[in-house]
């Protein structure tokens, strides 16, 4: 088994890397990105109505926010699986999901302002890395199966 770490030792050092660099962004989430909803949902929010909001502003912190999540994604996607045509088809996800989960956060705001919960969810995707951790069991899993 050591002879396994030592021998993974820089994919090691990648992920730990990029986990870190998850929790940073975490960290300083209220300095790094404008995101009135931050404080909206920490609140009891069920019967608030939504914050206001500079859109552009808004959707600019979501999107560099989006961005710097999937960089670091693919960055350890890609230590834990060396495969470009695995790099390729996260990558068309990744932006799959970027048009999706944008679209429907701005139908959300401007036209369902009860459903709160629904926004709350596509928020999350958003802001979260919540893809790599469906994506990495689905590539060893799919990995695994190529071996049988």
């Amino acid at each position: 088994m050591l002879d396994n770490l030592k021998e993974h030792k820089f994919t090691i050092l990648i992920a730990i890397l990029v986990v870190f660099c998850f929790g940073v962004i975490r960290a300083f989430e209220d300095q790094l990105f404008y995101d009135p909803f931050l404080d909206y949902f920490k609140e009891g929010f069920k019967n608030l109505p939504f914050p206001e909001v500079n859109q552009f502003k808004l959707f600019l912190g979501l999107f560099l926010r989006y961005i710097l999540n999937t960089v670091l994604s693919l960055v350890l996607i890609y230590a834990l699986f060396p495969d470009v045509e695995i790099l390729k088809f996260t990558t068309f996800m990744y932006g799959f999901f970027l048009l999706l989960l944008f679209v429907m956060f701005y139908v959300i705001i401007e036209y369902f302002s009860n459903a709160s919960w629904l926004l709350f969810y596509v928020r999350r995707f958003i802001i979260q890395p919540i893809f790599v951790l469906l994506f990495i069991p689905a590539f060893y899993y799919q990995q695994q199966n190529l071996k049988k």
